[in-house]
């Protein structure tokens, strides 16, 4: 990807902590519009509507961000443990700020969300907690199925099937 020069003008203007500052900004953003978005087609049209609009953008958000990443890490058909190492890289992991992660000594990994900014930003708004699994699920499932077709995903906890408090969700990545 070329970075236009006044662009890289602007960037090379921040010290790394700024441009680190600077990216986590913009995941944000681009996570405010996602928000703001299925709120207003929750409101005019009912959570089913929504959701299953957005599993049908993130179905492909995961197909495409597990090509890209792939091609930027120079990794071409990932174990679980390198599914998860490109998971790491994505808009939706980077966006979480309690988050956990592990690579367990059978091969393979799990990626969790301990706190989950929509979840409790939802709370704070009164509403009712948002019936993820759907949206995520699809995600994942694009997103390993690009990955390499050989790792498969595991929901083990994700609302509206929430099986812990100690996370809102959490997968699982394993060989199929």
């Amino acid at each position: 990807m070329s970075i236009p020069p006044a662009d890289r003008e602007l960037f090379e203007g921040l010290d790394r902590e700024r441009l680190y500052e600077y990216l986590f900004m913009q995941v944000k953003n681009i996570w405010r519009v996602d928000g703001l978005y299925f709120l207003g087609i929750e409101k005019r049209h009912g959570m089913q509507e929504a959701t299953d609009v957005d599993a049908e953008c993130w179905r492909y958000m995961g197909k495409a961000e597990a090509k890209e990443l792939k091609k930027f890490l120079g990794i071409s058909e990932p174990d679980p443990a390198q599914t998860l190492f490109l998971l790491r890289h994505t808009s939706w992991a980077v966006s979480h700020e309690m988050k956990s992660f592990e690579v367990r000594p059978d091969g393979s990994a799990a990626f969790a969300v301990d706190q989950c900014r929509t979840q409790l930003i939802r709370q704070d708004k009164g509403l009712g907690p948002h019936p993820c699994r759907q949206v995520r699920e699809g995600y994942l499932l694009a997103f390993a199925q690009e990955c390499n077709p050989k790792v498969k995903v595991e929901c083990v906890s994700c609302p509206p099937t929430r099986t812990t408090q100690e996370v809102w969700c959490r997968w699982v990545f394993n060989w199929a």
